[in-house]
């Protein structure tokens, strides 16, 4: 909006409230909401009330386990015997001069092949690497996708792509998405809560942003112990009354300021206050563990040094969905692995897997599986060819970035599962079957909750923006 834009509205809305005693401002407001910059008056009590979807959705929430840094397709998901008999030689200049790499030379690099050893499993035969001892055992639950592809091929445009569908930093993620279309079915918990581990994601806070939607949408940061969010607890000598007492006056003040000037922001303000009041008493709640069962702690690792954490994590997100909350991303971090690819792996594997497994399993076993969709799965893949950064030290090899063929996989809500869906070649270096774009995902995702990815926008700037940008389709195949 230019400054004469703003010097003129603040006029119309001027003349306005002295002639129509703010009925006009707000009749305004309701006209501006309609252009992108202004919430709609009929917003103001719970903006992120639940909504009827597009058409009937097969899940109702999501859970997105997000692998940050970009775990190894090759040494995981993708087995490649071929690869094999490359190991250690320069891989066909035919089949890589085209290659655009982060920090290699395509040209020169030695291939690696892995060092893991893959086993059919399940009654569909997917093959998985020695580091997924227990995912082995719900390998029929899993949609595994081996052809997925992006653009970027460092870290921080790379998972802003696949968060918010645009590499351009600040555009809303997949989480606000869901909640702006579906609203919340808790009263009691944010709509899209944020759960990390690791050593932290390169895009950060950018992954769970709200962008330009307002900031109710934005994923809300949980703690797995002491407080589940900083400066939530009552301050000590201020009864619940009291508070209650002052939140109410707030929400007036703001109430009256809100029909002034219809900003969605204190809309949004509004809401916040009101939601941190009831989290006081439902937060706690969510961390304790005393009813739940000792074999469901045992199975997610509660307790364990390496997977204690995740597992937390894990068991709260499903925790969180059986109490409405739409969307739980878990962020783990980091799989960036150009150095000490094995014990990398053997770590964010001996931390993540056990957990991951039992929440497919506790959700099955709960009948939540068919409403919760579950994704895994990082921002791009890595290279066939190794990465040695310093090649005095043994073991030292690694794999580049890579962002053509690398792995995911979904189950739960709308997914079919227990197939494989696209292929790369012998060596691992292109896709030869069902390429699936980020977008791809992104609209498939959507879809299961009930939602066509070209209807879900959102206006900023006097244009629609969407999750998908101007891409995406439905992968029909990965429908249940």
């Amino acid at each position: 909006m230019t400054p004469a834009e703003f010097h003129q509205i603040q006029m119309r809305r001027s003349f306005l409230e002295q002639c129509t005693g703010g009925l006009g401002a707000i009749a305004l407001s309701s006209i501006l909401g309609a252009e992108g910059r202004t919430a709609d008056t009929g917003q103001q009590t719970k903006p992120t009330a639940s909504k009827n979807p597009h058409f009937k959705p097969k899940a109702k929430s999501i859970i997105f386990l997000f692998m940050a840094g970009a775990p190894s397709q090759i040494d995981l998901f993708d087995p490649k015997p071929e690869l094999q008999k490359w190991h250690g030689k320069p891989l066909p200049a035919s089949a890589t001069k085209d290659l655009r790499l982060a920090f290699i030379n395509a040209s020169t690099a030695r291939a690696l092949g892995s060092p893991r050893r893959f086993r059919p499993y399940g009654e569909c035969g997917m093959e998985l690497s020695d580091l997924m001892p227990n995912m082995a055992h719900v390998v029929d639950e899993l949609c595994l996708v081996r052809s997925m592809r992006t653009e970027p091929l460092n870290h921080h445009p790379g998972q802003s792509l696949l968060m918010s569908g645009s590499t351009i930093m600040g555009r809303p993620t997949l989480g606000s998405w869901v909640v702006y279309g579906l609203g919340s079915e808790s009263q009691e918990l944010p709509g899209f809560v944020v759960l990390s581990s690791g050593r932290g994601a390169s895009a950060g806070s950018n992954n769970w942003t709200n962008g330009f939607m307002p900031s109710m949408y934005r994923g809300v940061n949980f703690r797995r112990q002491g407080d589940p969010i900083l400066y939530l607890s009552t301050p000590p000598g201020v009864s619940r009354e009291l508070q209650r007492l002052g939140i109410e006056t707030i929400r007036n003040l703001n109430s009256e300021r809100y029909r002034t000037t219809g900003d969605k922001e204190i809309a949004s303000r509004i809401q916040a206050y009101e939601l941190a009041f009831r989290m006081q008493a439902a937060a706690p709640k969510l961390l304790d563990f005393s009813d739940e069962p000792k074999h469901i702690l045992e199975q997610y690792g509660v307790g364990k040094k390496l997977a204690g954490p995740y597992g937390v994590n894990c068991l709260l997100a499903r925790r969180m969905v059986e109490r409405g909350v739409r969307c739980v991303l878990l962020v783990h971090s980091s799989w960036d692995d150009h150095e000490w690819l094995d014990r990398g792996l053997e770590v964010n594997c001996g931390m993540t897997e056990q957990p991951v497994a039992a929440l497919i399993n506790d959700l099955k076993q709960r009948s939540m599986l068919d409403s919760t969709l579950v994704v895994w799965g990082g921002e791009f893949g890595r290279t066939p060819m190794a990465e040695i950064r310093r090649p005095q030290d043994a073991g030292n090899i690694g794999r580049d970035h890579y962002n053509e063929g690398f792995s995911m996989w979904l189950a739960g809500g709308g997914i079919k599962g227990g197939q494989i869906i696209g292929q790369t070649d012998d060596l691992g270096l292109s896709i030869v079957d069902s390429p699936i774009h980020v977008h791809d995902l992104q609209a498939t995702i959507l879809h299961c909750l009930g939602m066509d990815h070209e209807q879900l926008t959102y206006q900023h700037l006097g244009r629609d923006f969407r999750l998908t940008d101007v891409g995406g389709n439905v992968v029909t195949q990965m429908l249940a």
